[in-house]
């Protein structure tokens, strides 16, 4: 059975990074097992690993709640958070210099959070989401300091069909002087999304512009969903 190191370097980047370049989207299937997903989602209850309990309808976030985990995380955690990051940072390069932002992210992953530690972001970002029936996550950018990493991971925990219904991850895009576009994705149990932060270059008559760009989750029908959200940057104290 493959660590998971070994899956994130077994992944097809190019077709990943394709697929950022013009979607601003990428999904990895399984790149958690089945057992995994299982002991990420036992650990919801597990309050000393989290730092902070959101309950997203007292902030009109939608309707659900979500831990965020303190230092140091799981190891699992920490493993995929380290190992993806470097391949990440290649494309958010990429990006940056595209649109002629002064700013180049270091290809490890211990060196940006030196970096937002330096400016006094120094609170992990990872967390787990759980959503039951009627519950909902509104359109955001998940931003938390001047330092921010402009591309982020969900990975779904639970089994659509058949854990539960509705509950489609949803992505929209708004493109300068039109309409927004959505895009509707339900990944499997294990599968990655890899998706930007808040923007995405796109290729005009007059060279790269920003395309803005947030993210959901629709309605839950019934029954439970939990996903482990990876941010790379860290937050303000």
């Amino acid at each position: 059975m493959k660590t998971i190191e070994q899956k994130i370097v077994a992944t097809d980047w190019p077709a990943v990074t394709e697929a950022m370049h013009h979607k601003g989207y990428a999904i990895i299937p399984k790149l958690l097992s089945d057992e995994q997903c299982e002991e990420l989602k036992a650990s919801y209850d597990r309050t000393d690993l989290y730092r902070k309990t959101v309950v997203m309808e007292r902030y009109r976030f939608g309707l659900g709640e979500y831990r965020y985990f303190n230092y140091p995380l799981p190891g699992l955690i920490d493993d995929v958070r380290s190992a993806i990051y470097p391949h990440l940072a290649t494309i958010a390069n990429a990006w940056f210099k595209a649109l002629s932002i002064e700013v180049q992210f270091p290809l490890k992953h211990a060196e940006l959070l030196q970096q937002c530690h330096a400016s006094g972001q120094d609170k992990a970002t990872v967390l787990i989401l759980k959503y039951g029936a009627g519950g909902f996550n509104t359109l955001h950018q998940d931003l938390y300091g001047a330092i921010y990493f402009p591309i982020q991971v969900v990975l779904q925990l639970n089994e659509p069909g058949t854990d539960f219904t509705g509950g489609e991850f949803v992505l929209t895009q708004q493109v300068p002087r039109a309409q927004s576009k959505a895009i509707v994705l339900q990944p499997g149990k294990g599968d990655a999304v890899i998706f930007t932060t808040n923007f995405k270059p796109e290729k005009g008559a007059r060279g790269y512009y920003r395309v803005n760009m947030k993210h959901g989750v629709s309605e839950v029908r019934a029954g439970e969903r939990h996903t482990l959200g990876i941010i790379f940057h860290d937050a303000l104290s």
